[in-house]
C-alpha cells in the first residue's frame, strides 16, 4: 500500500491511497474518538499511478467533505485509516491544546535510524507533538518517500526509519526538515544485528513466511549454527557468513551516510564522505549520551518536557559486543564506523560535560 495526504483545508481533506490490489478502488475510513463515522471511496483517477505500474485504473484520490462527515471543519480531532490495512493515513489534532503535550510543533522532522531496531523511546517521546507520524519509512517505496519529503502540507510531521541519507538530503534541505541521527557504539550495533538475525531464524525456516526476510533468509538461518558465547565459533561465523549477512554487518553507519543505493559498495573514500555527510545532519548524538541527544532534539523542536530514559540493551547483546571487541575480524568490519562513533562520542562528551 502507498499513501499520502495532499491537504487539509478544514472543510475538505484530500489525499490518495494506492491499494495493494491493483484493480481495487481504495477506501478510507474516518474515525472520531475511536469510532468510525464514515467510509469514503476514491473518486479521482490519476494516470501517473498507471504509468508507474502501481494501479490499473489510477482511481486512488479521495476527498472527505462535510457531506461525508457533518461539521468537518469544526472537528479538531480525527483520524483517517486505509480500510483494507487499517494503516493510519492522517491524524488531525488541534495545534494548541490545554496541556503541554498538545502543543504541536510546526516542523517536519526526520529521524534517521542507524540502529537495526526502531528508536522506540525517541519516537514515543516525540509522537504527541506532531500532527502526524510515519514510522518505518525505510520500507516505503522511493516514490512515496520523495513525495512525503517534498509535500508542503506535511508540516508538523515526524518521519522515522532507516534510509540512505545522501539519496534524500536534497529533499530535506528543500523542505527545511530537521534531520536527526543517534549514533550507536559499533560493536553493540554489530552484536544487535547478529541477535536480530538469529531471532528471525524461525521465520527463515518457515516456507510460508521466509519471504518476509527478503535476501536475508540465508543469513538468518546461518546464525543458528554458531555459538555467540564462544570466540572460536564466532571466528568461524565471520569466515563462513553469506554475502547478505556481510552486507548487513559491514560498517552499516558508513553505508547509511555515504551511499545512494543499497547495492553500492563501500570504498576507502566512503569514510571521508560519511564524515562530511554526518556534519550536515542537524542533530547528531551518541547512544552513550542519550540525555544530551534528547535535550538537543527537544530544543530544536521547541518542546518542553521531561527527558526520557533509554531502554537498556539486553545482557546477551552486551556480552556479545565485548567478545566482538577483541576479535580482529570484527574490528576490521567496523573500522569506518568506529571512526565515526569515536568522533561523535568525543564531540558530545566535550560539549555536554563542559
Amino acid at each position: 500500500m502507498r499513501f499520502l495526504l495532499s491537504s487539509d483545508e478544514g472543510d475538505v481533506i484530500r489525499g490518495w491511497v494506492v491499494p495493494d490490489n491493483p484493480v481495487a478502488v481504495s477506501r478510507v475510513s474516518v474515525c472520531i474518538e475511536g469510532q468510525r463515522v464514515a467510509e469514503v471511496s476514491a473518486i479521482h483517477r490519476d494516470p501517473t499511478f498507471i504509468q508507474l505500474g502501481w494501479h490499473s485504473t489510477g482511481q486512488c484520490h479521495f476527498e472527505i467533505r462535510d457531506t461525508d462527515v457533518p461539521g468537518l471543519a469544526g472537528i479538531e480531532r480525527l483520524e483517517i485509516y486505509d480500510v483494507d490495512t487499517n494503516v493510519l493515513v492522517y491524524r488531525r489534532l488541534p495545534r494548541q491544546g490545554p496541556s503541554d503535550l498538545e502543543r504541536l510543533t510546526d516542523k517536519k522532522a526526520v529521524l534517521i535510524n542507524g540502529h537495526i531496531r526502531p528508536e522506540t523511546v525517541v519516537q514515543t517521546a516525540l509522537f504527541p507533538y506532531f500532527r502526524q507520524s510515519y514510522f518505518g519509512i525505510g520500507r516505503f517505496p522511493d516514490e512515496i518517500l520523495r513525495a512525503m519529503f517534498d509535500t508542503v502540507s506535511l508540516d508538523s510531521c515526524l518521519m522515522a526509519g532507516s534510509i540512505i541519507f545522501p539519496r534524500y538530503e536534497g529533499h530535506f534541505v528543500q523542505s527545511s526538515a530537521l534531520t536527526m541521527l543517534l549514533v550507536h557504539d559499533p560493536f553493540v550495533e554489530l552484536a544487535s544485528r547478529l541477535v536480530w538475525l538469529r531471532e528471525r531464524a524461525s521465520i527463515a525456516a518457515n516456507p510460508e513466511q521466509h519471504w518476509r526476510l527478503g535476501n536475508l533468509v540465508e543469513a538468518a538461518a546461518f546464525t543458528l549454527d554458531y555459538d555467540f558465547t564462544d570466540v572460536k565459533s564466532l571466528k568461524r561465523l565471520f569466515r563462513m557468513m553469506p554475502e547478505p549477512a556481510y552486507h548487513l554487518l559491514y560498517n552499516p553507519l558508513t553505508r547509511l551516510l555515504s551511499t545512494h543505493v543499497p547495492e553500492d559498495r563501500l570504498m576507502p573514500a566512503s569514510s571521508i564522505i560519511a564524515v562530511e555527510v554526518l556534519s550536515r545532519i542537524d542533530i547528531v548524538g551518541h547512544r552513550d549520551y542519550f540525555e544530551a541527544f534528547m535535550a538537543s532534539v527537544f530544543h530544536g523542536l521547541g518542546i518542553e518536557a521531561p527527558l526520557p530514559l533509554p531502554l537498556p540493551f539486553p545482557n546477551e547483546t552486551l556480552a556479545l559486543a565485548e567478545l566482538l571487541r577483541g576479535m580482529r575480524f570484527a574490528r576490521d568490519m567496523l573500522v569506518y564506523d568506529t571512526v565515526l562513533s569515536d568522533a561523535v562520542r568525543a564531540s558530545v562528551s566535550k560539549n555536554w560535560e563542559a
